[in-house]
Parts: structure tokens; sequence; C-alpha cells
């Protein structure tokens, strides 16, 4: 960014703490980790894996404008300025809190068991059409992630697009009081962290913490065709929240008159705010499709021009390790492959499944499903995994190659023809997997982030003859 992001003299204040040294260059932003600091940022020394403390001076070598430290920091030589407080995690959030106060952008938070960045990110292109708009990178959701995307709010922007996590129950609370929002929407509740919960109304109680955040007046935006949409609703109206509901039931407020899916999107057509709106999502999946009427809802409480907003939805792509598609060049023809590595949850899997289904067979005869095992569901891991086989058959899919204990329930469930190879650890099935591809193949690869399937999509397009 360009330009100063905070004073000195409102940034010290702001952390509640005591200023050692004085920068010499505008602060542009913040900073956890010296690998992507930019010159200009403060760096945050937080203590997690490791203690941020031990990359102070690698951090100003790198250009960084201050250090956020603790007060018992012994200064070594080659430090630049300081700002000392009592815990840097703790200075991180009061920094977040005074850049919430020091805005009067409309916010949005966004929490849910599956599509919570895919939803924030639409709803970032949508707003950008509209005014400045701040938005978390990444899933950067957590007990850092939040306080630090608010950190390098503008007071200026109009508009602030924020996701919330968690895998335990009150990890939404802190956050939400921060974010302060004025809209919250929860995609959906499903089997997610099940390990930690044991049941899904558990968690559908975790997200509607949300709503304990929510500024006065405030709407929350609840997916009507979810099982938990009493419940949620009930905790909203709770917080004095207006609600709004999306989906497909025949009482959503925001409901499709057309849903018109193909291989390479959705034609929409919706009634919002006593007027009728066509668009087009750009990404494929139904699942997709569905929060894209959370966004239009979203739009509509803020009170933003939905037609001029929702264009955007045509230019939306999937992200990498999230349903990216990349079509590669390989001897006789090509495979597509879908990276959906990034993380995996039982209706996250079948979404994907289902998405993978969209891609004609005229160009792509054969689908490959390349799984790895879903982590945090607890007991029930077995079952869930072994129900898969369901929609593996909806998806007409030809062949499936496992990784994971979990994950073997389902491969033996599947009938011999549909057996690719199965192996305990991803790197187990990468030979047998290069070795059976081929032209003409859809490959999806999907597992939980811990189950390491990232390096089987980079193995694939590293075969693009177009790289050669």
């Amino acid at each position: 960014m360009t330009g100063a992001l905070w004073t000195w003299d409102n940034l010290v204040p702001a952390a509640i703490g005591v200023a050692d040294g004085t920068p010499g260059v505008p602060i542009t932003g913040f900073s956890i980790d010296t690998r992507s600091l930019e010159p200009g940022e403060v760096f945050v020394a937080l203590r997690d894996v490791r203690d941020g403390h031990d990359f102070v001076l690698e951090a100003f070598r790198k250009g960084a404008a201050a250090a956020l430290v603790s007060v018992d920091y012994k200064r070594v030589a080659g430090d630049g300025p300081l700002l000392r407080v009592s815990e840097p995690l703790q200075g991180l959030r009061d920094i977040a809190a005074a850049a919430r106060r020091r805005t009067d952008a409309r916010i949005v938070a966004v929490t849910g068991s599956v599509g919570k960045t895919g939803t924030k990110e639409a709803l970032r292109a949508c707003l950008s059409r509209l005014g400045p708009t701040h938005a978390a990178e990444k899933s950067f959701n957590n007990h850092w992630g939040v306080p630090l995307t608010l950190a390098r709010m503008p007071a200026g922007v109009r508009f602030g697009v924020f996701e919330i996590g968690m895998n335990h129950a009150g990890e939404i609370t802190p956050l939400t009081a921060l974010v302060r929002p004025h809209v919250a929407i929860v995609t959906t509740v499903g089997p997610v962290h099940l390990e930690f919960f044991g049941t899904t109304d558990k968690i559908a109680e975790a997200k509607a913490e949300i709503f304990g955040g929510l500024e006065p007046g405030g709407v929350a935006i609840l997916n009507r065709d979810n099982e938990h949409y009493d419940l949620l609703a009930q905790r909203a109206r709770e917080h004095g929240a207006r609600i709004v509901s999306f989906g497909r039931h025949e009482n959503a407020d925001v409901r499709p008159e057309v849903f018109s899916l193909d291989a390479e999107g959705t034609d929409i057509v919706v009634e919002v705010g006593g007027r009728r709106v066509a668009y087009r999502v750009g990404a494929p999946g139904a699942h997709i499709a569905q929060n894209s009427l959370a966004v239009v809802a979203a739009l509509d409480a803020l009170g933003a021009d939905v037609e001029k907003a929702v264009g955007a939805l045509a230019e939306t792509r999937a992200p990498k390790g999230r349903g990216e598609r990349r079509e590669i060049s390989v001897p006789g023809g090509s495979i597509l492959v879908i990276d959906e590595s990034y993380n995996a949850n039982p209706a996250s899997m079948r979404s994907a499944l289902a998405a993978m289904a969209t891609v004609p067979r005229e160009k792509f005869p054969r689908r490959i499903a390349v799984l790895g095992d879903m982590l945090e569901l607890g007991e029930n891991s077995g079952s869930l995994h072994a129900a898969l086989n369901e929609p593996v058959d909806a998806a007409k899919v030809d062949l499936v190659f496992a990784c994971g204990e979990s994950m073997q329930r389902l491969f033996e469930a599947l009938p011999a023809g549909r057996r690719g190879s199965w192996a305990p650890k991803s790197e187990g099935i990468a030979a047998a997997l290069e070795n059976e591809v081929r032209a003409g193949d859809v490959v999806m690869i999907k597992g939980s982030l811990g189950s390491r399937m990232a390096p089987l999509v980079d193995a694939l397009l590293a075969r693009d003859e177009r790289r050669k």
C-alpha cells in the first residue's frame, strides 16, 4: 500500500504500549512473518510455534519500520524503533480494536462450516465495485488472523469483510467482539471439528457466537436450507438481529427463480429488495452458487447497489487449493486438474464431487477422485468416510485413489473396478496415480490440510508439456 496506515503518535496509545525509539519511515502495515515482511511494516513478535522475538533483528534488516515486542525484550545492536507492550498478541488486539473504532466502514463478518473464504472473496469483489474495500488475506480467520486484518484496515475504507473461524467453543466470541459487524453471515453448519464438539448442534451453537458482536440493528444472514436454521435464527433474535434467510427453501427470503448450473459456473435470477436481479457466478459448483445468495443478501442488507456489485461474480474463480481448475497439456491431449487440497469435511467433499460431475465427458471422458482423510471428525470418522461411497457413485467417478486410515473405509466400500490405489499417506499413492493418469482425465484432489494432498497436485501440474 502507499501512504501511512498509522502514525507513530496514534499507534503507541492504540497498542497501550511504550515507545522505544521513533520510526523514520511511514508505517504502511503489519507483519507476523519476516519471510513476507515488506519495508515500512511493523513486525509483530508473536509467541507461537516459534518466538517472534527471535526474528526482530531480521525484521529490521528487511526494512521494518518498527517492532511490536514484549516489555522484557532486550534490545540488540541493529534493532530499530520498538513498541513495547505487556504481550504482543494483546497489543495487536488493542491496535485492532482501535482500528475498528476509527472507521466508519460498513462491516460484514462471515463464518460457517464450509464456504467462508469463498464467500469472503466474493463479497470483497462485489463491494470493491462500490468503493474502497478491505478484507482478510487468505484464511486469516483465527485468534491472530482477525486482529491482524483489522490492524491493517485503513481508516477511510467504505467496506470491510472479515472471515471468522473456530474449532472450539468460545473462539468466535472475542473475534466478533473485535470486528463488530453490521452484517453476520453463517454459510452453513455441518459435521466439521466433531472431534472437539461431538454433535452438529454444538457446532451450530459455536457458530452462533458471531451474533454476539453485531452492532445494534445488525443483520444475520442464514442458510434456510440448513437443518440448524431454527437454532441459529433463535440465537440471532436473542441478540436483537434482523434475520434474512437465503437458499432454495420455499420460505427463504433470498431464493433463486433461476439456478442453472453448467461446467463453468451458474446463471442465477433472484428477487431481492423488491427487484429482480440476474447474474452469473464464474466459478463452478452448486455450493459456490448457493453462497452467492448470501452475498446478494449481504449487499442488500448494506444498502448497496446490488445490480452494480454482483457483476463481479461473473469474474470469480476458485482459488488455489479450493477448487482451482488447471488444464495441462500431456501427450495425446490434456488433463483437467481440480485442486481441492486445502481442506476437507463431509459437506465440502460432497460438494467437490458434485462439481466434478459437471465437467462434460465429451472433453474429459474419465473421472478420477484422489481423496485424503478428513480430519477432526471424532468417533464417527470411519462411518463418515465410508458414507462418501454415495456421492462418489452419484458423481459417476470412474476411479478412486485414497490415502489415510479413515479413507481406507471408503476405499474398501468401493466396487473393485473403482479402486485405484490406497496407502496410509499421500506419498504412497503418488507413483500409482502418475502412472494411471492420461489424456482425457479430470482429476479432483481433496483432503484435509494435514493429509498433505497438495504435493499430488504439484506433481501432476509439473507434467504440463507447455512448460518444457
